[in-house]
């Protein structure tokens, strides 16, 4: 086996000290007991998903294909290449206070910091692994997530934007143009409004429709949120209806995503995933399977293959099914890696799908694009 996939490496960084952040226990995420319950549940944003998400490389069928490379922990000053200074202040003092609950279900406890300098530090190293031309396919596989963390403030179980930052890493390290796909279930907001009047980073959001939640999550993410003065046009949302499943988060992939990183080129790609657009997902009802995960992967692939050297850096987020977002992280991997054949059974029964109305939407979101949107006018 190690022959055969000596060209096929995804070096994983990790550290176990990420496991350190605790969320608590209540009804939901919102650290509430009721006091009418016997048995409270764990904060869907716990270590038991991640610590599923490592065994399954470590044991499972890919363990093969994975180096698994040391994370470390973030210097504040690397922060501010994304956040104010202000905002870190506030996390820091926090963080001296015994923490706090920063807003609805995002609790700094003791411990967090430490764990959100790990998550950002860690994949900062990463995309340097990639930049320093060390392997073209790295995964940072962290917690907290960040992909919700704006300049400003925190938002969504995300204290700092791990993607983000590793964006702006490339950037500084002389990449013209960085293609941000996002997966996760709930809108990459946080990386967006980082991003959102730039044209040389393309954000790409494929997410639930779900629209705005609260004062920490201002954005709607609808499709008519394109950026603004010179990063108009760069940032593509693609809300789509529950229930969209494999075939159509396929078709919109190829009929939306492939064409504008096409016409984009970019000399790097991060693809940040979240498994909570899986079918069991307790935060979505996206119902993707592990082959609509691989499928998403390969496509991925390809497009590295086209545009960026094959470099591609994928920052873990979401995704709280204890056991199937670790077959579906599974799967993913498979399908970056463009394996001929998958490695691992689906555990699921047969899901139905109906994607009519998602192709629907997709059409819409499709001639909403090319009308409204500069740099795809004539694709």
């Amino acid at each position: 086996m190690a022959s055969a996939c000596s060209n096929k490496m995804i070096d994983v960084f990790w550290h176990e000290g990420m496991l350190n952040h605790e969320t608590g226990k209540g009804v939901f995420d919102s650290g509430i007991d009721p006091g009418f319950l016997d048995v409270l549940e764990k904060h869907p944003e716990n270590s038991d998903r991640i610590k599923n998400m490592v065994s399954v490389l470590q044991k499972g069928p890919v363990s093969p294909y994975i180096s698994w490379q040391h994370g470390r922990p973030a210097q504040v000053n690397e922060l501010l290449s994304f956040h104010a200074p202000e905002y870190i202040d506030e996390l820091i003092e926090a963080d001296k206070q015994g923490g706090k609950m920063i807003c609805a279900g995002t609790f700094l406890n003791p411990g967090s910091w430490d764990a959100a300098l790990l998550a950002a530090g860690t994949t900062l190293s990463a995309m340097k692994h990639i930049l320093d031309g060390h392997g073209k396919l790295a995964y940072a596989l962290v917690r907290p997530p960040g992909h919700h963390a704006q300049p400003k403030q925190a938002d969504g179980y995300c204290f700092l934007n791990n993607a983000g930052l590793a964006v702006q890493l490339a950037l500084d390290s002389g990449c013209k143009k960085v293609t941000v796909i996002d997966i996760d279930v709930h809108y990459g907001n946080g990386t967006a409004e980082g991003f959102y009047r730039t044209d040389k980073v393309l954000t790409v959001s494929l997410h639930m429709n779900h629209g705005s939640w609260g004062p920490s999550h201002p954005q709607n993410g609808s499709v008519g949120e394109l950026g603004e003065g010179e990063g108009y046009g760069y940032n593509l949302n693609i809300p789509l209806p529950n229930g969209t499943g494999d075939r159509g988060y396929g078709y919109a992939m190829k009929e939306l995503v492939v064409p504008a990183v096409h016409k984009f080129e970019p000399d790097m790609i991060v693809l940040v995933v979240g498994q909570d657009s899986s079918a069991f997902d307790p935060n979505g009802r996206q119902c993707l399977t592990m082959d609509g995960y691989r499928d998403i992967g390969r496509i991925v692939h390809s497009l590295a293959n086209k545009h960026s050297g094959g470099q591609i850096l994928i920052v873990q987020e979401g995704g709280y099914h204890i056991t199937y977002s670790a077959y579906c992280l599974h799967a993913m991997l498979e399908g970056v890696l463009d394996l001929p054949q998958p490695l691992l059974c689906d555990p699921i029964a047969y899901y139905p799908e109906d994607e009519a109305f998602a192709v629907e939407l997709i059409e819409a979101t499709r001639k909403y694009h090319k009308e409204a949107v500069p740099f795809l006018k004539g694709t």
